[in-house]
């Protein structure tokens, strides 16, 4: 199981990997996995903002559908279009091309509510 270091993540098992003031959020390695194929991601293209904590659209696999929670308050720059044409790319590569949201954080604070690597390799058993 992938857990980069360099990401910050969610119970929820959604990660944040910040530059500067801009999060990139996605959904986790083992999600994808216990997700299974996923085929459709539902996130509004016109999604001006997000609260932390607070869905910001789904994710359909096979076998289930689930929400995706935010791990950062802020602005919405961009929503990840390859998604809407490619949604497997979330088990081809969930912390590369496969990224959903980009965010300009509003509450930098907030980031300090987030696991570490290490914290979020614990909640999975790893």
């Amino acid at each position: 199981m992938n857990v980069p270091t360099n990401l910050k993540y969610t119970k929820d098992h959604e990660w944040a990997r910040v530059e500067g003031d801009v999060a990139y959020i996605g959904i986790t390695d083992f999600a994808q996995g216990e997700l299974g194929d996923v085929v459709f991601v539902d996130i509004d293209p016109g999604l001006k903002s997000v609260e932390a904590g607070k869905v910001f659209g789904t994710v359909e696999a096979v076998k289930t559908v689930s929400d995706l929670y935010a791990p950062v308050s802020g602005e919405v720059l961009e929503v990840n279009e390859a998604l809407s044409a490619d949604a497997a790319l979330l088990n081809r590569d969930p912390y590369g091309e496969g990224w959903m949201i980009k965010v300009k954080i509003s509450n930098p604070a907030e980031l300090d509510s987030l696991l570490t690597a290490e914290q979020y390799q614990e909640l999975i058993g790893q």
